[in-house]
């Protein structure tokens, strides 16, 4: 992990993108300020996460070019997630928290799967928590091959 200027912690996040620490998949996507990775939770397969490159906390703090890109990037990603996964949604919200401490921010766009939905019986923030509850990653190689279409899928759109 990558230390965070702002708290003398860790930054996981920082990490996955310096590389330091392992990203299953590897990156997906790296604009002029943000990167796109897959998700190292347990929020399903397909699911994303778009960060700036540099260290940020505040949504506030974003340059304009990073805000710039923003907008024109969820919707890009979201787009490529909804041509890989075909979900019956895709959710695009902002997390900010390590612990209770906040952290790097992150744009988590996650498919909502049919399967997720029914497995959890729940939609929206309740399947997230459901499927944090649970804890269950996805299986590495099936990451690897769902960055490799998603990575395709960007570079032609």
């Amino acid at each position: 992990m990558v230390e965070d200027p702002d708290t003398d912690q860790a930054c996981l996040a920082c990490g996955l993108t310096a590389g330091t620490d392992f990203l299953p998949g590897g990156p997906i996507l790296r604009t002029g300020t943000w990167v796109v990775e897959h998700c190292v939770g347990p929020l399903g397969l397909g699911t994303l996460v778009v960060k700036p490159i540099r260290h940020v906390i505040h949504v506030a703090d974003l340059t304009a070019e990073e805000s710039g890109e923003l907008g024109p990037l969820l919707r890009r990603v979201s787009s490529a997630v909804t041509e890989t996964m075909e979900p019956e949604q895709v959710y695009v919200c902002l997390w900010s928290h390590a612990g209770a401490v906040p952290g790097h921010i992150h744009f988590v766009v996650q498919p909502a799967l049919k399967d997720d939905l029914a497995r959890y019986d729940a939609y929206g923030p309740a399947l997230q928590m459901a499927m944090l509850e649970a804890g269950q990653l996805p299986d590495e190689a099936a990451v690897a091959d769902v960055c490799a279409r998603l990575r395709t899928v960007l570079a032609a759109g």
